[in-house]
This record gives structure tokens, sequence and C-alpha cells, in this order.
């Protein structure tokens, strides 16, 4: 199985969300890894969301 192409900042920021050292993360399986990013970006998502209704729009 291939190595899945992540930039360095991204793995960073996985391990970091994982709370899980850059090494485990390099070696997690494919599928596991996909869902695993999923997960961050909806949580990001969600996170950006509550900043957004925080603040006024600005026009």
């Amino acid at each position: 199985m291939r190595r899945m192409p992540l930039s360095a900042e991204t793995a960073q920021k996985l391990a970091q969300h994982l709370k899980v050292p850059l090494e485990h993360l390099m070696h997690m399986p494919q599928h596991i890894l996909l869902q695993k990013l999923a997960d961050m970006a909806k949580a990001e998502a969600a996170a950006n969301g509550e900043e957004a209704k925080g603040q006024p729009n600005e026009k």
C-alpha cells in the first residue's frame, strides 16, 4: 500500500488533533487516516461556523 500524500503541515495538524505522535500517524492505515481527516475537517468547519455566527457581517 502506498503512503498517503500529506503535506507536512497537514500531518502535524492531524497528529495534534488526534493526540498521537507523528510517527504513529505515518503508519496508520489509509482508510482510517482518511476518516480521521474528514472528522478533523468537520470539527474545524464547526469551529469556524461558531466564530462566524458571533461576528457581524462587514459590508
